[in-house]
């Protein structure tokens, strides 16, 4: 089973026994996809999160660096790499990784511009409270402009009307359904020791943890971070290695 945003209607309003033609259910709808997806996004190590955003470059003399915005807004930085020489593109250029450290060892070992060079160290300074975008610091302070390629997780676009399939819709569709059901469950007051039906939530919160469990699995073998550390799952009958 796949789900599409009209199959997705179709089947929420199967189960919660509201006709997707109704108001208030679709001014929920995307209330409820952004919770299931937000959950799944956090909870789930995802490769379909992981981006390469190489379209940002320092700036001459200026260690503060804003990631880019080109393909999403960053949640989690993997990694970040300097491309030398400068003003090279990524693809044809040496891919320098950088260090992550703290903002106290950048500012006593690199506290101004003096000794700029290719920056070698990163470390999170803030993030925008309106964009989400986050910013770093560099060290050292680059002394010519590179391009930086950005590595990490970000937020895919949500379900909706104009984004019919995601990554979830197609491959992770039973607890994507489960996780909008949840949110369903708060909407019908379904969702408590007053509710008419106090242990919809319950069932629904159940499924959605046992489905997780298997998808979990599932990424962390694509991850090889399954037996061994490889791309195998656990065989309940063999025995651990030592060592």
């Amino acid at each position: 089973m796949s789900l599409t945003y009209a199959s997705l209607q179709t089947s929420l309003a199967t189960l919660t026994a509201i006709p997707t033609t109704d108001t208030n259910f679709q001014s929920v709808l995307p209330d409820a996809i952004q919770y299931s997806e937000n959950r799944l996004y956090r909870e789930l190590d995802l490769l379909t999160e992981d981006v390469r955003d190489s379209s940002s470059s320092t700036s001459s003399l200026n260690r503060n660096f804003t990631l880019p915005t080109s393909i999403g807004t960053f949640q989690v930085v993997s990694g970040i790499n300097i491309i030398t020489p400068a003003n090279s593109v990524a693809d044809a250029g040496t891919r320098n990784p950088l260090t992550p450290v703290s903002r106290d060892v950048l500012d006593l070992i690199w506290p101004s511009s003096t000794g700029a060079a290719v920056p070698q160290n990163f470390c999170y300074l803030s993030q925008s409270l309106i964009s989400g975008q986050a910013n770093v610091l560099l060290g050292p302070w680059p002394d010519n402009v590179y391009t930086v390629e950005v590595i990490g997780k970000i937020i895919p676009t949500p379900l909706s009307a104009t984004n019919t399939t995601t990554f979830l819709s197609l491959y992770l569709p039973d607890i994507f359904l489960a996780g909008c059901m949840i949110y369903f469950c708060g909407y019908m007051k379904s969702y408590g020791a007053m509710a008419d039906d106090p242990k919809m939530a319950q069932s629904w919160s159940n499924q959605y943890d046992q489905l997780f469990q298997s998808a979990a699995s599932w990424e962390a073998r694509k991850h090889f971070a399954g037996a061994s550390w490889t791309s195998a799952k656990i065989e309940p009958t063999a025995q651990a290695q030592r060592g």
